[in-house]
């Protein structure tokens, strides 16, 4: 359910919570912690009873209610390479900081080697470092991640990332929109177009995993992954209390 502009500060939280059967009573008003203008568009932060909420461009992207789907995003990658096989110290790049769920299940597993997060909004790099989600990491369970020697934060947009030529990564791990289907911002749908994926491959190393997580399933984008040349595509699903479950789309670039 893709809630409108006009209704997101009345009604994402209390849709979210209720679909994954978190504890925000939907009667309490959300407050507003932060909002950012920025060259993306708005980002807010908001607090609603014991959840914090990112809000995009007045679409809710994501919460601290379970973090399950967002956590399985990572390791369901290593998985994948472990069954090809598996690697000495394995890069994985992550796009999308969050809440930090992902970045958290990474920098819990010794076996991952480099770890870069690419996140564009600075602002939500400044919660993490600076504000209420790293006040709150502790009880998250995301304490110390970006602490870790292996992190690197780039702040930068992902496509533009994966153009730049760096390093290689074994895995690509992205979480940035509300699936390939249901975008933060409409140039963001050029991620999962054939110029995007092609991006992706050729940042990834032969035999390399992609893993995009999604609010809902997206035959059109398994379609899409096989048409570009990735192999292995498959999804995984996380049941929601209500709902479409959540999937991990998987797809592994040919060795």
């Amino acid at each position: 359910m893709h809630l409108p502009h006009e209704t997101a500060e009345q009604g994402a939280a209390g849709y979210e919570a209720a679909r994954h059967g978190a504890g925000a009573s939907g009667a309490e008003r959300p407050r507003v912690l932060d909002r950012r203008e920025g060259p993306h568009g708005e980002v807010v932060l908001r607090r609603h009873g014991g959840l914090l909420q990112i809000i995009a461009n007045g679409c809710f992207l994501m919460d601290t209610s379970d973090g399950r789907s967002e956590r399985l995003l990572v390791r369901a990658a290593l998985e994948e390479l472990d069954a090809l096989g598996g690697r000495p110290a394995p890069a994985v790049l992550i796009g999308g900081l969050g809440v930090g769920f992902s970045l958290a299940e990474a920098a819990a597993e010794p076996r991952w080697g480099r770890i870069t997060v690419v996140e564009r909004e600075e602002a939500i790099v400044d919660w993490h470092l600076d504000g209420p989600l790293g006040e709150s990491a502790a009880e998250l369970g995301t304490a110390g991640a970006l602490a870790d020697p292996r992190v690197r934060i780039v702040r930068a947009d992902l496509l533009a990332h994966l153009a730049d030529g760096g390093e290689p990564y074994d895995a690509l791990c992205l979480d940035v929109d509300n699936g390939p289907d249901w975008t933060v911002t409409e140039d963001n749908a050029s991620l999962y177009s054939p110029a995007g994926l092609a991006a992706c491959a050729r940042r990834l190393t032969p035999g390399g995993v992609l893993a995009v997580w999604s609010a809902r399933p997206s035959p059109a984008f398994g379609e899409a992954l096989r048409n570009a040349g990735f192999t292995r595509v498959r999804t995984e699903e996380v049941p929601v209390v209500r709902g479409v479950p959540d999937v991990i789309h998987l797809a592994t670039r040919p060795a």
